[in-house]
């Protein structure tokens, strides 16, 4: 019992039961809304914030405006110039050199262009499931962190 108690404190295996658990409600979301909630660079937005909270990219300013900024800098560059090679790579370098300026870098949010551009999203892609699941995945890392990790969360930075 003793290996088992200590082996469910292990904050790998939290980190990971809050992935789950913050994953599983934007699954739910997918079901009950028919709509896509889900998108690759949350997952590595989750391994940030419940692995790393004191991580300045796991900060609710990056994680958040980060994505919103990203995605807008995929949805201006696709609808202003379509999708080419030159489009893509301009908008990935856009929204790095945006994210840097605004100290809102979130590495996870650099894929965004790719995947607004990739799979030609449109304007309300941005709220849905940009900002709401960015929001979102925010509340579930801040109540986990609370309630299960006892770590600071949001950290302040200097």
């Amino acid at each position: 019992m003793k290996h088992a108690r200590l082996l469910f404190s292990h904050p790998a295996l939290l980190a990971g039961i809050g992935a789950t658990l913050c994953t599983l409600l934007l699954t739910h979301l997918d079901e009950w809304q028919h709509e896509v909630w889900l998108m690759a660079p949350f997952g590595a937005t989750m391994v940030i914030l419940f692995g790393l909270p004191a991580s300045p990219l796991a900060q609710p300013k990056n994680i958040i405006i980060g994505h919103l900024l990203t995605t807008l800098v995929g949805l201006a560059v696709l609808h202003t110039w379509g999708l080419t090679p030159l489009s893509l790579s301009v908008a990935v370098g856009l929204a790095i050199s945006l994210m840097l300026l605004t100290k809102t870098t979130h590495p996870p949010a650099g894929a965004n262009p790719l995947v607004v551009m990739l799979t030609a999203q449109d304007w309300p892609f941005l709220f849905a499931p940009v900002l709401t699941g960015a929001l979102l995945i925010t509340l579930s890392g801040w109540l986990y962190h609370k309630w299960v990790s006892g770590q600071p969360y949001p950290v302040r930075q200097r």
